[in-house]
């Protein structure tokens, strides 16, 4: 099968970005973008993937979408909500990570992760290195939002971390994030990751984290 409708079918059947699976409707504004910190966050415990995307919406039906929010909501009203998710073993450490980070957004960066961009020059690496800053957040979760926010900060383009090159490569695609590029539209690229992502973790058939 021709690379492009390899990529076309990851892109039908397993091409939900995590963003989208957790209710974001990500743009280049202060809010989603402090979302997905709050999912990378959640991601970066040793917990299933529908766990913390089940978490994320949890937290956000309880009005924790700001990091002002986030901190009002108080510790023990961050751990109500995940273990409403079922987000259990890491609720209370995870708690306490997301309101640490909470306050470093809302002090450092004056609420709005666009200045995180903005401190580091636009430069990928930089802005993989400032995301580690945060609690819990480690290469992992810096790979996840740089993979998701490529939608929306073109200066990351293109996020294919080792984590969907080797999905890439076990479907026979091409195996640099360049080459990974041209099989489809800018706007989605993060459709791809998280495609790649998906089809490394469960190459058996559609789904996985």
């Amino acid at each position: 099968m021709p690379v492009e409708r390899t990529a076309k079918r990851l892109l039908e059947e397993r091409g939900t970005t995590y963003a989208e699976e957790a209710g974001i409707r990500l743009r280049d504004t202060p809010m989603p973008l402090y979302e997905l910190l709050v999912l990378c966050v959640l991601f970066s415990a040793p917990i299933r993937a529908d766990m913390a995307v089940a978490a994320a919406r949890e937290l956000f039906a309880a009005g924790m979408r700001t990091p002002r929010a986030m901190e009002r909501a108080s510790w023990q009203g961050r751990v109500d909500a995940l273990v409403r998710a079922h987000y259990r073993r890491y609720d209370e450490s995870t708690a306490t990570a997301l309101g640490a980070g909470a306050e470093l957004v809302r002090e450092r960066y004056r609420g709005d992760l666009r200045r995180l961009r903005d401190e580091a020059g636009g430069d990928p690496a930089r802005i993989h290195r400032l995301l580690r800053q945060f609690p819990r957040i480690g290469a992992v979760g810096a790979d996840i939002y740089c993979r998701e926010a490529q939608g929306v900060w073109p200066e990351l383009r293109p996020a294919f971390d080792a984590r969907a090159r080797r999905g890439a490569a076990g479907l026979g695609l091409p195996g640099t994030p360049e080459r990974l590029a041209r099989l489809v539209d800018d706007d989605d690229l993060p459709r791809l990751a998280a495609a790649l992502v998906r089809a490394e973790l469960a190459p058996a058939g559609p789904g996985g984290r």
